[in-house]
């Protein structure tokens, strides 16, 4: 009497053997994946074209190349300006490159989202998932519903196999593999002299959450960029804002967005509060950024009181209200040649660096008379240093207001506003407009500390600068269907990790009366793919199980060197 213990395959006996079929039998099923079958197309005609077709879309190779395909489509996305999101730059871009301009936007280069090909590949791509994935799932249920295939004749071949003689009953010895089996999680029954296990199947059950997440994350990215809408309001201390679309600075929404939609809210902006890094190396980082708002919902909506900070936004309904930005608002009183108040507010500056430096416009549009009484427009240009360094004019050397001065240079003339054509409120058209010349005749330019005056030439009247405000810059957003993008990514990664780190696997005992009347015991493992796992697992069940059946006394102990030690297993 001998024993044996095998972990590799023996050879292959000839194609359509009944070895071989039998071997083919006790790993069907191991994946749900569909078998393809070579059609004769030639022969089928446009029913057979069509299910070919079918196929090929659904088939997992495609979708990888079609998801491969999104990714490679969306790179000019990021890379090329998008018309649905700053249409200035795209118009920048065709006005700079003349000839490769008109090619993108044939192409669909600065719409790419919109575009028919991206929209197509998209399309594609979610029907291979849904067409793939529907019938795995029907198939793993199929699965789930039934036992494990009985054993082959020949455990032989099997790429693990062990084997020993016992004085146990047979019965004895698949009663004890089967609690064992059961014992340690696979789902067994017996099948004739063999106990059939089999465990693993989180693998499929990984690799189908991992495609119904995309799914899901493709709807929610269509849902949302046909649902979705984004405004930006720039607000200084003590003015409001209400959610309506003629409120917004600029505002884009999805396809299927209505204004109706929007959330009714309000809010003003009580007070901005910003601290930056005063020495080392980080000196002028940012360190707190907030803004004291103070908002209601609805037309009759009780007040309530809201800190927003960055990533910490204001959250009403659907939509979220964050804090992107923040700069100053000079308030200025611009009086005429007779002394009358023609101007007096804040105004807003954009800023130019990290610390703040800021420029912009002042235009006076209506009630503004020169020294003669005649009827003109002002327009100054405002640059802002939040702390002056005497002999450095161009830049700020802090972002905080340490040493605030305010440089003006006026015009007065036509700014071009009856014209009708659109201009930016940072800016001034000087086609037609005259500036003023100091004693020595050159452009007056003058720096002006908070309450100082600054009189025009010719009693053409004056500006002061009062004081400094600061504003904050809010950003309105509606994402719909982002939780479910969220959860689906988060579905996605552990399916993935399931579908890459579990293997599914197969394990028959057989314990038959041998001619002389001992008990054959013989295990097999087979799993899906080539792994260690396979036999250091069925070897560490091999010793349990030789523990309560032991081998005949006249046999010696099985070769445990080729059986690897209970911790060896994962």
């Amino acid at each position: 009497m001998s024993n044996s213990t095998t972990t590799g395959s023996a050879p292959a006996p000839a194609p359509g053997s009944g070895d071989d079929q039998e071997l083919g039998a006790a790993a069907s099923q191991l994946s749900t994946a569909p078998q393809e079958d070579a059609p004769n197309l030639p022969s089928l005609g446009v029913l057979g074209w069509f299910r070919w077709f079918w196929r090929q879309l659904t088939s997992m190779r495609v979708a990888l190349l079609l998801l491969f395909l999104l990714s490679l489509g969306a790179i000019p996305g990021s890379l090329i300006p998008q018309s649905g999101t700053d249409e200035t730059k795209v118009a920048d871009f065709m006005q700079r490159h003349s000839f490769i301009g008109p090619i993108y936007d044939k192409l669909g280069l600065f719409h790419v989202y919109s575009s028919v090909w991206f929209s197509a590949i998209y399309i594609l791509l979610f029907i291979s998932l849904i067409g793939c994935i529907v019938p795995r799932t029907w198939q793993f249920v199929g699965q789930l519903r039934g036992r494990p295939p009985g054993a082959p004749r020949r455990l032989t071949r099997l790429p693990a196999y062990t084997t020993w003689r016992t004085e146990a009953e047979p019965e004895q010895v698949r009663e004890a593999a089967l609690v064992l089996l059961k014992k340690r999680r696979f789902r067994a029954h017996v099948a004739g002299d063999a106990v059939a296990a089999e465990k693993g199947y989180l693998r499929e059950v990984g690799n189908l959450a991992f495609h119904i997440a995309l799914i899901v994350m493709l709807t929610s990215f269509a849902w949302g960029q046909l649902f979705k809408m984004e405004g930006n309001k720039l607000v200084v201390e003590g003015g409001g804002f209400s959610n309506t679309i003629t409120q917004y600075d600029d505002f884009k929404s999805g396809t299927l967005f209505n204004t109706d939609d929007l959330d009714p809210f309000s809010f003003t902006l009580k007070d901005f509060k910003g601290t930056y890094e005063e020495s080392g190396p980080n000196r002028g980082t940012p360190r707190t950024f907030q803004a004291d708002l103070d908002y209601s919902v609805g037309a009759y909506g009780k007040a309530k009181k809201r800190v927003v900070k960055v990533n910490e936004p204001l959250v009403i309904g659907d939509s979220k209200v964050y804090l992107t930005a923040h700069g100053y608002a000079p308030v200025l009183t611009i009086r005429d040649g007779k002394g009358d108040v023609v101007f007096d507010q804040a105004v807003a500056l954009l800023p130019l660096d990290s610390n703040v430096t800021s420029s912009g416009a002042i235009k006076v549009l209506d009630g503004y008379r020169n020294a003669k009484g005649v009827d003109e427009q002002l327009g100054i240009q405002a640059f802002f240093l939040p702390t002056y360094v005497p002999g450095n004019e161009i830049a700020s050397q802090f972002p905080a207001l340490d040493n605030p001065v305010l440089n003006l240079a006026p015009y007065h003339g036509d700014l071009g506003i009856n014209a009708g054509l659109p201009q930016s409120v940072y800016q001034i058209d000087k086609s037609h407009m005259k500036e003023f010349k100091d004693a020595k005749g050159q452009q007056l330019r003058v720096n002006l500390r908070p309450g100082e005056t600054m009189k025009l030439p010719g009693g053409a009247g004056s500006i002061t600068y009062d004081r400094t405000q600061e504003w904050a810059n809010f950003q309105v957003t509606r994402q719909p269907a982002a939780g479910w993008a969220l959860g689906g990514a988060i579905v996605a990664i552990f399916g993935l990790a399931g579908s890459l780190f579990i293997q599914r696997r197969r394990v028959w005992v057989r314990a038959a009366e041998g001619p002389d009347g001992v008990t054959v015991v013989e295990m097999g493992g087979l799993g899906r793919s080539e792994s260690a796992k396979v036999p250091e697992e069925l070897g560490v069940i091999a010793g349990i199980l030789y523990d309560q059946a032991p081998g005949a006394p006249d046999t010696p102990d099985p070769d445990t060197s080729a059986v690897p030690a209970e911790g060896a297993e994962k």
